[in-house]
């Protein structure tokens, strides 16, 4: 089950739109290594605009993955890709259907 989550919008300089979906794609393999983040998503929400949408069952999970990996790279990456800071809300989660 999951209780909370993070929305983080991500918009893309002019140009890195190829390079961010890249950034995205390989985000996956670092959260399949986190065994508390449930749910992960890297989205697409206009040409220029990105996401990623993750879901944990409880805090000590969501910041597990706020100090790994994916996280470290996407403050690496904030100056090359983003043209403005990445947004990330810490939200909870009312309701949920999950796989399994």
């Amino acid at each position: 089950m999951v209780k909370v989550a993070l929305l983080v919008r991500l918009e893309a300089k002019p140009g890195k739109e190829k390079d961010m979906e890249q950034f995205l794609l390989s985000g996956l393999p670092l959260v399949e290594a986190e065994p508390a983040t449930t749910a992960w998503f890297g989205i697409r929400l206009g040409p220029s605009t990105f996401g990623i949408f993750d879901a944990f069952p409880d805090e000590p999970g969501r910041q597990a993955h706020l100090g790994g990996k994916v996280a470290a790279a996407l403050m690496a990456k904030a100056g090359e890709l983003f043209s403005s800071p990445p947004s990330i809300e810490k939200v909870d989660v009312l309701a949920a259907k999950l796989p399994g």
